[in-house]
């Protein structure tokens, strides 16, 4: 952590309020809170798949919280009142902290809330529905899902987009990972690690200083480089950043509206990169279309069969419907956090289009200096101006160097004027 010296009278009370945010949230784990165990695994595929998997309330009140929520929720709110009593009513960080104060104490009635229907409802209020439209008119998350999953059905028959095969084992994929990253953070400098773990239930997770590999798991070059870009130059990388703040160390922790930037900046960055390819997309997408069938009314053996019909093998069709339904039960409404990938890749980029239209591209790189929300980009560049916020250390390249990227988002700002149906009318005899 950064030393408070050369800190000024307002920078420490700042400081002093920030860090005890960091504090009150380190014992809130959402994700551990409401996976469900190995057991319950084994017990759906011991009833051959055709029960719902035994998931109630009393389930999740037989693994209590690792703290009081009581009282972890009036620690908030104690913050919250003294950032206004030290900061006044429209500081601008002051804004920023009581705002990720109220998120933190709805976090915690979310897991207060595990196997009941609030759990879902209270998850799309931090998160989103796929029936959310992104503005007035527009198509909805679950309308991009399906658009998205056609144009890869289109393709999905090609020979030569077919995945290479998953050859590198779990020790295999750290090793190769480890050493990008070391190229990346400087290995020197560094003290990111890169591990295996079998708790884990997506094939990697990121923390603050390391990348959990599941040892399980089966990979090949193109998953490591996805990896490399999304894990490590995103979500390390803005850690670190945030973790390199002398003032506003906040920004080193995220609340969930944080979660819809990083996975937006982390899919933006793959694509970019292009570390991306169709299999991962359709991943992606089919997360999104099964938190809507979700949403819609279908329970956990719908969403099975659907993963099934997509393809995937069994072990992969229990996780990926396990996914929707953590910290729910197995017939009611999703944990939305997984529509944070689609839903924070058009956002982003959105954002990033708009600052290039508006020339205002100092403000892009501002996305990487810790768990920042778009809501506060504009504030945070007049943090950095008043230097209660640095700067990002670390920058993929491809932010760092906001040349190819200023110059593909003036075109991409022309090509959206342009009418794909009257192009694909026009280009039928030649296409």
């Amino acid at each position: 952590m950064n030393s408070r010296m050369d800190l000024d009278d307002y920078q420490l009370i700042i400081r002093a309020l920030s860090d005890r945010i960091v504090e009150a949230q380190t014992p809130i784990r959402v994700l551990d809170a409401v996976k469900w165990d190995d057991g319950v695994r084994k017990g759906f595929f011991k009833a051959k798949g055709k029960e719902l998997p035994a998931i109630d309330r009393a389930y999740y009140e037989s693994r209590p919280l690792t703290f009081d929520s009581a009282a972890k929720k009036q620690e908030f709110q104690n913050i919250e009142r003294d950032i206004t009593r030290q900061l006044g009513q429209f500081n601008p960080v002051g804004q920023i902290m009581r705002r990720m104060c109220k998120e933190y104490r709805m976090v915690i009635r979310m897991l207060e809330a595990r196997g009941t229907a609030d759990f879902g409802l209270i998850s799309q209020d931090l998160y989103g529905a796929a029936s959310d439209a992104f503005h007035a008119g527009d198509p909805t998350l679950a309308d991009l899902g399906l658009m998205l999953s056609d144009y890869l059905n289109n393709i999905a028959d090609r020979g030569d987009l077919k995945d290479e095969p998953k050859t590198l084992s779990a020790k295999e994929a750290v090793e190769l990972l480890q050493g990008r990253l070391n190229k990346v953070f400087g290995e020197k400098d560094s003290t990111i690690r890169v591990i295996e773990s079998d708790g884990i239930v997506a094939d990697a997770a990121a923390g603050a200083d390391y990348i959990k590999i599941r040892t399980d798991a089966m990979f090949n070059e193109r998953d490591v480089r996805a990896l490399e870009v999304h894990e490590g130059l995103v979500h390390v990388g803005t850690t670190l950043n945030g973790l390199n703040q002398p003032v506003c160390t906040f920004l080193s922790k995220g609340p969930p509206s944080s979660t819809v930037t990083q996975e937006g900046l982390a899919i933006l960055m793959e694509v970019i990169a292009f570390a991306s390819y169709p299999t991962r997309l359709r991943k992606l997408t089919n997360r999104t279309r099964a938190i809507h069938m979700a949403e819609e009314g279908a329970n956990f053996l719908d969403i099975f069969e659907f993963f099934r019909s997509e393809g995937y093998a069994e072990d992969e069709c229990y996780g990926n419907a396990s996914r929707v339904f953590r910290g729910s039960t197995p017939d009611g409404l999703p944990f939305t956090k997984d529509l944070s990938y689609l839903k924070g890749f058009i956002l982003i980029y959105n954002y990033i289009q708009l600052a290039v239209r508006k020339g205002k591209l100092e403000q892009i790189p501002l996305l990487f200096c810790g768990k920042t929300t778009l809501e506060d980009m504009r504030t945070l560049r007049q943090l950095v101006d008043e230097g209660l916020v640095v700067p990002p250390k670390y920058l993929p390249p491809q932010f760092s160097d906001l040349n190819a990227l200023s110059a593909w988002m003036c075109f991409s700002n022309f090509l959206n004027h342009l009418s794909l149906d009257r192009i694909e009318a026009d280009y039928a005899n030649i296409l």
